[in-house]
């Protein structure tokens, strides 16, 4: 009997460390995106769940790490190479399953088909921390959320010169006018609202953001500088935040994101937006985040912090077959 009783405990363990897995998985190497794909609003980017399907499009396996363990992408350590290669995911979730068991079985998907070993560490890292200036902030807090009534049918969409299928926040563009070689558009997401953006002749970027958290402009202002931003506001809600960007800051943005080659505006493809080539950034100081933080009554302060990071050991750069 005691026999038994260890082996039933053994296999109860066993069960209960069980990864979650996909039921099947296709990995394929994506398109290279180019300013006709954009123009024809045909970007398939980021990850999409669906009726058990998770559609992942345009990902590299150091963005699909950032999924799997649900971190920044700061929090990443891993090789070069792992962000140049891009994959397009199509799996299929088992019966039962939730959407909050994906990030697990995508770390199996990536330990199986492309050998991943992987571990969690903590590292002291050069950081920005985004602070209260001494006068205290320049902005307002963003408008309530409508609510929706329990009964009331979903409001269709908006007609969209462009739309960019970036995973559950998709964002619809919109061209409103435009001057001598610049553009206005809005942009819409569920999770910022609604954006307008003015693109001036020279590349300058005007962006007002109806809502947005403080976490959120840390993420956001991340692509732009030399080290990651994290938030130490302690300012809780949501805001209206403004901030002029100039060409390099976009630039830097689109050449993380892989979406644009260097020396092609992000504006390259949108209806009205500067054409891709023959372009110059229009600030090579590289200050002009830093002057937009300012004018938010907000400050960038250079300090060292621990940071939890996935440290990838080794990978393999082709997956398995299909």
């Amino acid at each position: 009997m005691r026999r038994y009783a260890a082996l039933w405990t053994i296999a109860a363990v066993a069960a209960l460390g069980q990864q979650p897995t996909f039921e099947v998985a296709s990995i394929r190497s994506a398109a290279q995106i180019t300013p006709e794909l954009i123009q024809a609003g045909k970007l398939h980017i980021g990850m999409k769940i669906d009726a058990g399907r998770v559609d992942i499009g345009y990902a590299s396996l150091r963005d699909m790490v950032v999924q799997a363990y649900e971190v920044k992408p700061y929090q990443v350590a891993a090789p070069d190479w792992m962000a140049a290669q891009r994959f397009d995911i199509l799996a299929k979730m088992p019966d039962g399953a939730t959407k909050e068991q994906v990030p697990a079985m995508l770390r199996t998907l990536l330990e199986d088909r492309f050998k991943l070993v992987a571990h969690r560490e903590n590292r002291e890292e050069a950081v920005y921390s985004l602070e209260v200036a001494k006068n205290g902030p320049k902005f307002k807090e963003a408008p309530p959320r409508e609510t929706p009534a329990p009964d009331a049918p979903p409001k269709p969409e908006g007609k969209a010169d462009m739309v960019i299928n970036a995973g559950d926040q998709q964002v619809r563009i919109n061209r409103v006018g435009g001057g001598a070689g610049g553009a206005q558009m809005t942009m819409s997401s569920a999770q910022t609202g609604n954006t307008k953006m003015t693109v001036g002749a020279n590349g300058q970027m005007h962006m007002e953001m109806e809502r947005m958290t403080m976490a959120t402009l840390a993420q956001t202002l991340t692509p732009m500088v030399d080290r990651p931003v994290v938030d130490h506001t302690e300012l809780k809600g949501e805001f209206t935040i403004a901030l002029d960007l100039s060409m390099q800051d976009m630039l830097q943005i689109a050449g993380k994101a892989g979406i644009v080659g260097v020396g092609a505006p992000p504006t390259a493809g949108i209806p009205g937006g500067p054409a891709a080539g023959g372009f110059a950034a229009s600030d090579p100081s590289g200050d002009s985040i830093f002057m937009s933080v300012q004018q938010l009554g907000l400050k960038l302060e250079k300090q060292k912090a621990p940071i939890e990071t996935i440290v990838v050991e080794s990978a393999s750069k082709d997956p398995t077959e299909n």
